[in-house]
Protein backbone atom coordinates (compact mmCIF):
# COMPACT_ATOMS: atom_id res chain seq x y z
CA UNK A 1 0.00 0.00 0.00
CA UNK A 2 1.31 3.26 -0.67
CA UNK A 3 1.83 6.28 1.26
CA UNK A 4 -1.21 8.25 0.35
CA UNK A 5 -3.21 5.25 0.47
CA UNK A 6 -1.94 4.26 3.96
CA UNK A 7 -2.66 7.87 5.18
CA UNK A 8 -6.13 7.80 3.55
CA UNK A 9 -7.03 4.86 4.93
CA UNK A 10 -6.07 5.61 8.78
CA UNK A 11 -7.67 9.60 8.45
CA UNK A 12 -10.76 6.95 7.10
CA UNK A 13 -11.19 5.27 10.39
CA UNK A 14 -13.68 6.54 12.69
CA UNK A 15 -12.01 7.11 15.70
CA UNK A 16 -9.57 9.24 13.86
CA UNK A 17 -12.49 11.21 11.83
CA UNK A 18 -14.15 11.78 14.82
CA UNK A 19 -11.03 13.43 16.79
CA UNK A 20 -10.95 15.97 13.40
CA UNK A 21 -14.19 16.59 13.91
CA UNK A 22 -14.85 17.02 17.75
CA UNK A 23 -12.09 19.97 16.89
CA UNK A 24 -14.09 21.79 14.52
CA UNK A 25 -17.71 20.56 15.47
CA UNK A 26 -18.70 18.56 12.79
CA UNK A 27 -19.24 14.75 12.14
CA UNK A 28 -17.10 12.06 11.25
CA UNK A 29 -18.71 12.02 7.99
CA UNK A 30 -18.35 15.33 7.00
CA UNK A 31 -14.59 14.91 7.71
CA UNK A 32 -13.68 12.31 5.75
CA UNK A 33 -15.86 14.14 2.85
CA UNK A 34 -13.15 16.28 3.44
CA UNK A 35 -10.08 14.80 3.63
CA UNK A 36 -11.29 12.39 0.27
CA UNK A 37 -11.37 15.95 -1.71
CA UNK A 38 -8.83 17.90 0.83
CA UNK A 39 -5.61 15.71 0.62
CA UNK A 40 -5.54 15.13 -3.15
CA UNK A 41 -5.95 19.05 -3.47
CA UNK A 42 -3.08 19.73 -0.54
CA UNK A 43 -0.64 17.15 -2.52
CA UNK A 44 -1.41 19.01 -6.11
CA UNK A 45 -0.31 21.89 -4.42
CA UNK A 46 2.51 20.76 -3.17
CA UNK A 47 3.06 19.13 -6.49
CA UNK A 48 2.75 22.61 -8.55
CA UNK A 49 5.35 24.13 -5.82
CA UNK A 50 7.75 21.50 -6.57
CA UNK A 51 7.29 22.24 -10.60
CA UNK A 52 9.82 24.36 -10.16
CA UNK A 53 13.91 24.31 -8.84
CA UNK A 54 13.08 27.48 -6.05
CA UNK A 55 9.57 25.38 -5.06
CA UNK A 56 11.73 21.98 -4.98
CA UNK A 57 14.39 23.35 -2.37
CA UNK A 58 11.66 25.37 -0.60
CA UNK A 59 9.92 22.40 -0.03
CA UNK A 60 12.60 20.14 0.48
CA UNK A 61 13.49 22.75 3.25
CA UNK A 62 10.43 22.44 4.99
CA UNK A 63 9.97 18.62 4.82
CA UNK A 64 13.12 18.20 6.43
CA UNK A 65 11.76 20.27 9.59
CA UNK A 66 9.31 17.35 9.51
CA UNK A 67 10.70 14.27 8.89
CA UNK A 68 11.04 13.16 12.48
CA UNK A 69 7.01 13.88 13.18
CA UNK A 70 5.51 11.19 14.51
CA UNK A 71 2.45 9.87 12.37
CA UNK A 72 2.63 6.72 13.19
CA UNK A 73 -0.54 6.92 15.50
CA UNK A 74 -2.10 9.92 13.61
CA UNK A 75 -5.06 10.27 16.64
CA UNK A 76 -1.89 11.00 18.64
CA UNK A 77 -0.34 13.53 15.96
CA UNK A 78 -3.44 15.29 15.97
CA UNK A 79 -3.45 15.60 20.07
CA UNK A 80 -0.49 17.78 19.74
CA UNK A 81 -0.79 19.67 16.01
CA UNK A 82 0.30 22.97 15.75
CA UNK A 83 -2.73 24.40 13.52
CA UNK A 84 -0.60 27.60 13.47
CA UNK A 85 1.96 26.01 11.28
CA UNK A 86 -0.57 24.31 9.59
CA UNK A 87 -2.43 28.19 8.73
CA UNK A 88 1.12 28.94 7.67
CA UNK A 89 1.67 25.56 5.48
CA UNK A 90 -1.77 26.45 4.00
CA UNK A 91 -0.38 29.69 2.68
CA UNK A 92 2.58 28.27 1.28
CA UNK A 93 1.03 25.18 -0.33
CA UNK A 94 -1.85 27.89 -2.08
CA UNK A 95 0.32 30.77 -3.07
CA UNK A 96 -1.68 32.73 -0.61
CA UNK A 97 -5.20 31.63 -2.36
CA UNK A 98 -6.00 29.31 0.73
CA UNK A 99 -9.29 30.93 1.19
CA UNK A 100 -10.44 30.84 -1.97
CA UNK A 101 -9.73 27.09 -1.93
CA UNK A 102 -11.35 26.93 1.51
CA UNK A 103 -14.20 28.26 0.35
CA UNK A 104 -14.50 25.66 -2.44
CA UNK A 105 -14.06 23.19 -0.80
CA UNK A 106 -16.52 24.27 1.48
CA UNK A 107 -19.49 24.28 -0.96
CA UNK A 108 -19.04 21.06 -1.88
CA UNK A 109 -18.47 19.36 1.36
CA UNK A 110 -21.46 21.70 3.38
CA UNK A 111 -18.99 23.12 5.76
CA UNK A 112 -18.72 26.08 6.88
CA UNK A 113 -15.40 27.55 5.60
CA UNK A 114 -13.72 28.03 8.92
CA UNK A 115 -14.57 24.48 9.97
CA UNK A 116 -12.76 23.73 6.33
CA UNK A 117 -9.84 25.94 7.02
CA UNK A 118 -9.82 24.32 10.68
CA UNK A 119 -9.29 20.37 9.50
CA UNK A 120 -7.30 21.60 6.65
CA UNK A 121 -4.61 22.81 8.99
CA UNK A 122 -4.41 19.81 10.74
CA UNK A 123 -4.29 17.62 7.36
CA UNK A 124 -1.41 20.09 6.03
CA UNK A 125 1.17 19.37 8.88
CA UNK A 126 0.43 15.21 8.95
CA UNK A 127 0.69 14.99 5.23
CA UNK A 128 4.12 16.98 5.62
CA UNK A 129 4.77 14.81 8.05
CA UNK A 130 3.87 11.96 6.24
CA UNK A 131 6.08 13.11 3.32
CA UNK A 132 8.99 14.38 5.61
CA UNK A 133 9.25 10.95 6.68
CA UNK A 134 9.44 9.11 3.08
CA UNK A 135 12.07 12.41 2.09
CA UNK A 136 14.27 10.82 4.72
CA UNK A 137 13.87 7.29 4.04
CA UNK A 138 14.48 7.65 0.50
CA UNK A 139 17.15 9.95 1.47
CA UNK A 140 16.21 12.94 -1.38
CA UNK A 141 17.56 15.78 -2.38
CA UNK A 142 15.19 18.54 -3.49
CA UNK A 143 15.47 17.53 -7.46
CA UNK A 144 14.08 14.10 -5.75
CA UNK A 145 11.17 16.31 -4.30
CA UNK A 146 8.94 16.47 -7.68
CA UNK A 147 9.73 12.28 -8.08
CA UNK A 148 8.23 11.80 -4.62
CA UNK A 149 5.54 14.27 -5.11
CA UNK A 150 4.44 12.37 -8.47
CA UNK A 151 4.82 8.98 -7.20
CA UNK A 152 2.53 9.74 -4.17
CA UNK A 153 -0.13 10.81 -6.28
CA UNK A 154 -0.22 7.84 -8.66
CA UNK A 155 -0.48 6.12 -5.58
CA UNK A 156 -3.86 6.78 -5.17
CA UNK A 157 -6.74 4.34 -5.55
CA UNK A 158 -9.86 6.41 -4.39
CA UNK A 159 -9.76 7.88 -7.82
CA UNK A 160 -10.07 11.39 -6.12
CA UNK A 161 -5.91 11.70 -6.38
CA UNK A 162 -6.29 11.08 -9.70
CA UNK A 163 -9.18 13.26 -10.87
CA UNK A 164 -7.54 16.39 -8.41
CA UNK A 165 -4.61 15.72 -10.88
CA UNK A 166 -6.80 15.98 -14.00
CA UNK A 167 -8.86 18.66 -13.21
CA UNK A 168 -6.78 21.01 -10.83
CA UNK A 169 -5.13 22.55 -14.01
CA UNK A 170 -7.61 21.58 -16.44
CA UNK A 171 -7.11 25.05 -18.44
CA UNK A 172 -2.75 24.46 -18.32
CA UNK A 173 -2.23 27.69 -17.11
CA UNK A 174 0.48 26.78 -14.40
CA UNK A 175 -2.24 27.74 -11.64
CA UNK A 176 -4.35 25.38 -9.75
CA UNK A 177 -6.03 27.46 -7.27
CA UNK A 178 -8.18 29.18 -10.51
CA UNK A 179 -9.33 25.56 -11.83
CA UNK A 180 -10.14 24.61 -7.93
CA UNK A 181 -13.92 25.52 -8.37
CA UNK A 182 -14.20 23.67 -11.97
CA UNK A 183 -12.39 20.64 -9.83
CA UNK A 184 -14.87 20.31 -7.39
CA UNK A 185 -18.17 20.91 -10.05
CA UNK A 186 -16.65 17.67 -12.26
CA UNK A 187 -15.86 15.67 -8.90
CA UNK A 188 -19.57 15.36 -7.96
CA UNK A 189 -20.97 15.41 -11.18
CA UNK A 190 -19.36 12.05 -11.67
CA UNK A 191 -20.28 10.58 -8.64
Amino acid sequence: MGLFDTLSKQLSEKSTAAKLGESVGVSPEKVQKLTEIGLPTLLQGLLKNSSTPEGAASLAKALDQHKNDNVSNITSFLNGVNKYDGVNMLSHIFSGKEKQVEKSLAKETGLKTNQVAGLLSQLAPLLMGFLGQEKKKENLDASGIAGLLSNVASQGDSGMMGMAANFLDSNKDGNIIDDVGNLFGKIFKKK
